[in-house]
């Protein structure tokens, strides 16, 4: 059974940092790409970043370019998004996602298997 589990989230406040995991287990199959999505209190779900597993290709959504890096060990099967410069908009919580294959971007219809996750509050 996959599972994709986040963690890092908390407390910071506005300018600090948090750096989210995501831990991917329960399978073999060597093509997936991992994405980061966020909903805010009252908002709608949005992409952040997406990651490859073949080649690291990376893609980014406009909001976050700049300010959140993607990163990932494949032999671990985890990711990571560092969030810097945090403002109290970023406070939402934070999901990861797989889709298995190797297409790359924010589709949330198009993912396979979701975390649970994790919370982030930036404070002013």
């Amino acid at each position: 059974e996959v599972q994709l589990v986040e963690s890092g989230g908390g407390l910071v406040q506005a300018g600090g940092s948090l750096r989210l995991s995501c831990a991917a287990s329960g399978f073999t199959f060597d093509d997936y790409a991992i994405a980061w999505f966020r909903q805010a209190p009252g908002k709608e779900r949005e992409g952040l970043s997406s990651i490859s597993s073949r080649d690291g290709s990376i893609y980014y959504a406009d909001s976050v370019k700049g300010r959140f890096t993607i990163s990932s060990d494949n032999a671990k099967k985890t990711v990571y998004m560092q969030m810097n410069s945090l403002k109290p908009e970023d406070t939402a919580v934070y999901y990861c996602a797989l889709v298995v294959g190797t297409m790359l971007g924010l589709d949330q219809d198009g993912m396979d298997y979701w975390g649970k996750g994790t919370l982030a509050t930036v404070s002013s």
